[in-house]
């Protein structure tokens, strides 16, 4: 326990800091910094090979030789500091968060480092996606369907939002991302000779009926858009998922978990 500070003010510095990073995108992206809550969110991060400035537990819900534990491998390891009941009522989002919450430097995420692992990749590219809860919902398919990249077109929201995390069940940090612009995304996709599939209700063929076994991206919109012209203008093939009630649209994270796992399908997988 000797590795271990403590803190009891809520005025600290450092509350008011984690505070800031919590609530406040610009903050964040000033700092190159943001907080994650959560064992589950904590251990993803760690395997995927975050850094970790700080760890701030509650004492009454987890023990400092758990984080030790948690923490044994890491290089260079983060500081350790055990927060009083105050501080964590103060930092603490929900009551599920398990007394233990990190402060983590941010990635870039651009097009140019993104590495794929399998010559004919499956991507998933969300067009300006911008409910939290949608953005972890695609990114929980994706690690599901075990994708080789999500690249995000234009986003509206900060990738490390909060309910971003939390509604990923911290699977941004073990998926493969990236941004940049459309016009970016389409010219590297053509690149490198990845088909782009985009959903879409004209001139479309039903999903089941395109062939995903090659490199490809599967490329959705929001319920309320749809894709831009931009991609239905480049686009290899317009799918479409067949609907038989009222309505012609679903929601984003259901029809991009549909058309991935037919992908899969004919992946054998």
């Amino acid at each position: 326990m000797s590795h271990i500070k403590e803190i009891s003010s809520i005025h600290n510095p450092l509350v008011r800091s984690t505070i800031s990073l919590k609530e406040k995108s610009r903050e964040r992206k000033k700092n190159g910094l943001f907080v994650i809550e959560g064992i589950k969110e904590l251990q993803l991060a760690i395997k995927g090979l975050y850094t970790l400035k700080t760890i701030l537990f509650y004492p009454e819900l987890v023990a400092g030789d758990t984080i030790l534990e948690l923490i044994q491998n890491i290089s260079p390891a983060p500081e350790v500091i055990a927060i009083s009941k105050d501080i964590f009522q103060k930092l603490a989002h929900r009551d599920t968060t398990e007394g233990i919450m990190a402060i983590a430097v941010a990635r870039e995420h651009s097009l140019d480092s993104l590495k794929f692992k399998n010559d004919n990749p499956l991507i998933l590219v969300a067009e300006a996606p911008e409910k939290p809860g949608n953005i972890g919902a695609l990114l929980r398919t994706a690690d599901a369907a075990d994708l080789d990249a999500v690249i995000i077109a234009n986003p509206k929201s900060d990738l490390y939002n909060p309910n971003i995390i939390r509604s990923s069940v911290g699977c941004v940090f073990t998926t493969n991302i990236a941004m940049g612009t459309t016009p970016e995304i389409i010219q590297f996709l053509i690149g490198h000779n990845i088909a782009i599939n985009c959903a879409a209700l004209s001139a479309s063929k039903p999903y089941t009926k395109v062939d995903f076994t090659k490199g490809s991206a599967i490329v959705v919109g929001t319920e309320a858009t749809g894709l831009s012209e931009e991609w239905l203008n480049k686009a290899t093939q317009n799918i479409i998922i067949p609907m038989h009630g009222e309505i012609d649209s679903m929601n984003v994270s259901v029809s991009a978990a549909i058309l991935i796992f037919e992908a899969r399908r004919q992946r054998g997988f």
